[in-house]
C-alpha cells in the first residue's frame, strides 16, 4: 500500500549527540547538504556551511543553525579546486579551533548519452563528485592526525562521511559520469577507512536513493512522475532530505563508533532491485 504524503519523513528531534563538535558540510546551501548542516547543528555541532554559489541561501542556513545556540558561518569554495579546499579547512581550524566531522556532500550531474557526452561533462562530474571528496577527506585527515582523540569530545579522532548514491552499485544509463563517480566514491571511502582506522578516524558513506531535492525535481514533481518513481521503491515513498540528515547525524556520533568502512543506504529499499520481487 502506497504511503500518503502525510507519512513522509519530517525532521526528527534528536538529542545533542554532537555537542561540542565541529562539522563542515560541503554543498550545504540546498537539498541534502542544507538538511544535513541543519541536522548537525540541531545535534549540537558548530557548522561550516560550504557553497559554491548562492550566498544568500547559505547565509539563511547559517541563521537557522545559529538558532540552535551553536556557531556557524558560510564559506564559498569549489571543492574541485585544491587551493580552495586547503583554505576552507585552514579557515575552519582558525575560527573553530579544529574539525571533528567532514561531510563531503557536494555533487552535481551533467547528463548525456554516452555518444553525446563530452570530455568536459565527464571531467566536471568526476572533478566535483570524486576528486572533491578526496581533497576534503585529505585536508580533514591532516587535522585529525594532528589533534588526535579528545575523549571528552568524541571516542574517535575524526569522522569523514562521504555522500554517495545508490548508483555506486546500480548502473544508470544516460548518467555514466555520475554513476562512475559514485562507484569511485565507494572505493575511495573503503580504502580511506582501511588506511585511517588505526588512527581512530572513522570513514563511512551514506548512499541516498530517490530524495526530493532540486537536482531531481522532474522525477517526482508530478503525480505521474512520482507514481513511476515509486515502482522502484519498495517502501512506497520518496525520501526527504531530512532522512539523509538523520542518518548522517547518527553516523557522525559516538552511537555508531564501531561502524567503519560501511555504506548506509537510505533508499526505501531501492537497492533490493524491486523488479525481481515477482521473479524478474
Amino acid at each position: 500500500m502506497e504511503a500518503s504524503s502525510s507519512d513522509r519523513s519530517r525532521t526528527t528531534a534528536v538529542p545533542q549527540v554532537l555537542k561540542g563538535q565541529k562539522a563542515l558540510v560541503t554543498g550545504a546551501n540546498s537539498g541534502i547538504g542544507k538538511a544535513t548542516a541543519i541536522g548537525l547543528g540541531r545535534a549540537g555541532a558548530d557548522v561550516v556551511v560550504n557553497y559554491v554559489s548562492g550566498q544568500d541561501a547559505a547565509e539563511e542556513v547559517v541563521r537557522e543553525i545559529e538558532g540552535f545556540g551553536v556557531r556557524a558561518y558560510a564559506h564559498e569554495g569549489d571543492v574541485s579546486q585544491e587551493d580552495q579546499v586547503v583554505e576552507m579547512v585552514a579557515r575552519m581550524v582558525r575560527e573553530f579551533g579544529t574539525i571533528d566531522i567532514m561531510v563531503a556532500n557536494a555533487g552535481l550531474q551533467r547528463d548525456a548519452a554516452v555518444t553525446d557526452m563530452t570530455v568536459a561533462q565527464w571531467s566536471k562530474v568526476l572533478d566535483v563528485n570524486l576528486t572533491g571528496q578526496f581533497l576534503c577527506a585529505r585536508e580533514a585527515t591532516k587535522e585529525f592526525l594532528r589533534r588526535g582523540v579528545v575523549p571528552e569530545v568524541s571516542r574517535s579522532a575524526g569522522k569523514i562521511i562521504c555522500m554517495s548514491s545508490v548508483h555506486q552499485i546500480i548502473p544508470w544509463a544516460g548518467h555514466v559520469n555520475y554513476a562512475s563517480s559514485k562507484g569511485g566514491v565507494q572505493m575511495l571511502m573503503a580504502t580511506l577507512a582501511q588506511e585511517l582506522a588505526p588512527h581512530r578516524i572513522r570513514v563511512n558513506a551514506v548512499a541516498p536513493g530517490a530524495i526530493r531535492t532540486p537536482i531531481n525535481r522532474s522525477a517526482w514533481d508530478t503525480p505521474e512522475a512520482e507514481a513511476d518513481l515509486l515502482r522502484l521503491i519498495p517502501y512506497r515513498r520518496v525520501g526527504d532530505p531530512e532522512d539523509i540528515a538523520n542518518a548522517v547525524t547518527v553516523l557522525a556520533s559516538d552511537l555508531l563508533d564501531y561502524v567503519v568502512g560501511t555504506t548506509i543506504y537510505v533508499d526505501g529499499g531501492m537497492t533490493l532491485f524491486p523488479g525481481f520481487a515477482t521473479g524478474g
